[in-house]
């Protein structure tokens, strides 16, 4: 984990948090603190955040609103810390948009074993946002090849084996790729 974002509304607070987080012996590279969700959100704005600690409440509002923005808008994972009494409606609220919610006070080793759930979470969702972007690339290069294809046959007459063979051949004897290729052919055409 490399940066850690803790929203907490006391100094005493984000202390007692950051001692906690580095006896698990995580050492995150940079950790921000923020007061309040609105200086929270500016923070996100600028930086990359592996992991949102959400000590509530806080000083511009309760913490839940920020937690489902935070989830909505980055691929941080995002662990809520909220006292018992209210943990079963905050959960109600926010559960499904991807916010871990852990009720106060926290033993060191629910604390513990809270940032290692959600960072293996994190790290899931973010394989399968590199997975979804390597499908969308490669259906991106199957229909910009199929244009050059169509291009090769409606132009140049040729055979749709001809067109996928000429591609192929092309890639190979100019050391590209087949997008590559299939681009310079419909710019060539168009």
């Amino acid at each position: 984990m490399e940066t850690i974002l803790l929203v907490t509304a006391s100094r005493k607070s984000a202390d007692m948090l950051l001692s906690l987080i580095q006896a698990d012996g995580w050492r995150p590279e940079r950790i921000l603190v923020a007061g309040s969700c609105n200086e929270a959100r500016r923070l996100l704005i600028e930086n990359h955040v592996d992991l949102i600690l959400i000590n509530t409440p806080l000083s511009d509002e309760f913490g839940h609103d920020f937690a489902i923005y935070a989830c909505q808008n980055t691929l941080s994972g995002v662990l809520m810390l909220v006292k018992s009494e209210l943990s079963d409606s905050v959960s109600e609220r926010v559960e499904q948009d991807g916010v871990f919610v852990v009720t106060k006070p926290i033993s060191r080793p629910m604390f513990y074993q809270s940032l290692h759930l959600v960072n293996s979470s994190r790290m899931r969702v973010y394989n399968l946002q590199k997975e979804n972007h390597r499908l969308r690339r490669q259906m991106e290069d199957m229909r910009l090849i199929s244009r050059a294809k169509c291009l090769l046959i409606a132009e140049k007459h040729m055979s749709e084996d001809e067109a996928h063979s000429y591609i192929e051949k092309q890639a190979m004897n100019y050391r590209q790729t087949k997008r590559d290729i299939a681009e310079e052919i419909i710019r060539s055409f168009t």
